[in-house]
């Protein structure tokens, strides 16, 4: 294992550019336009909500810890740039992430609860066989070239409490945010300290009386010009930070100083606020019937 997220496999083989993930996708839609217009499927940030979703209600019934649950999200990431949702069975393969992650983060749940759990929610598309999991299990590893060892936001956010001043209230709503992270590309574009950092941001600016995601996307585009402070910015850094406003310039003034890119902490937040804005059109009936249809017509429900 690599304790170092620098020499890892997973910043060496598992880290790309949106145009890099862009190319892998359109390779993979390309093998079979047929496919792809006979099974149109939601918006792939609405998809990976009603996985996230399904995932949780599957942990959720298991006790399954937090860190588990994102390590299996983004494997679920990772294997679906390898393979088109449309050739799987969607809810096998978000039971055996789960089954795989939950033995990477060193808190393995039996083959057998985990099928009987996973049956218990999609009776029609989980097969009773455990042998099926197995096989599931191989097809994952391989297709993620046994590379599975992840580092996660959640060290840095707790690093950075007492440096940044940090309330309990804004631990808990970066710690939500950095939840979210894993329903969009971040995994796959940024270092975890990036998203860290860009979970603090939010949590420090996203609060009802400031105007919510508006107030956030205007902030972020401000700190972009963040990374040579004023000496005005510097002085009010300087004070005690207890109220929110003071911890946001002490927060802006320690990231104009520290090496952190400024650039990938603004585009990670960019992200996150668009996913947010489109979350509210999600409905889990829609996203339920597009996957249950293309799985039962293709016979992936077998």
């Amino acid at each position: 294992m690599a304790a170092n997220y620098w020499a890892s496999t997973q910043r060496l083989y598992w880290n790309f550019t949106k145009a890099e993930l862009n190319e892998m996708r359109q390779e993979l839609e390309d093998e079979d336009r047929v496919l792809l217009q006979q099974h149109p499927l939601p918006d792939r940030r609405l998809l990976s909500i009603f996985f996230n979703q399904q995932l949780a209600k599957l942990g959720k019934r298991m006790n399954v810890r937090q860190q588990a649950l994102a390590t299996a999200q983004v494997y679920i990431r990772r294997f679906y740039i390898k393979v088109d949702v449309r050739n799987t069975n969607v809810y096998l393969i978000l039971a055996t992430a789960l089954y795989l992650a939950c033995k990477m983060e060193e808190s393995p749940q039996y083959i057998r609860v985990v099928v009987s759990e996973a049956r218990n929610m999609w009776p029609d598309f989980i097969p009773s066989d455990v042998s099926k999991l197995g096989e599931c299990e191989f097809y994952l590893i391989s297709e993620m070239n046994s590379q599975l060892i992840l580092h996660h936001p959640y060290r840095t956010l707790q690093e950075q409490q007492g440096r940044l001043n940090l309330g309990q209230d804004d631990i808990s709503l970066a710690w939500s945010v950095i939840n979210d992270h894993y329903l969009t590309d971040l995994p796959l574009l940024v270092a975890p300290h990036v998203v860290a950092i860009a979970a603090i941001f939010l949590a420090l600016t996203l609060k009802p009386n400031h105007g919510g995601l508006q107030a956030a996307a205007n902030a972020a585009a401000a700190l972009a010009n963040a990374a040579q402070p004023s000496k005005k910015l510097l002085q009010a850094g300087a004070s005690s930070a207890n109220t929110p406003q003071d911890r946001v310039q002490h927060f802006v003034q320690w990231l104009a100083e520290s090496e952190v890119d400024i650039q990938a902490v603004v585009d990670s937040t960019q992200e996150l606020i668009s996913l947010y804005d489109v979350w509210e059109q999600y409905s889990e009936k829609i996203c339920k019937e597009q996957v249950s249809r293309f799985m039962k017509a293709r016979g992936l429900d077998k």
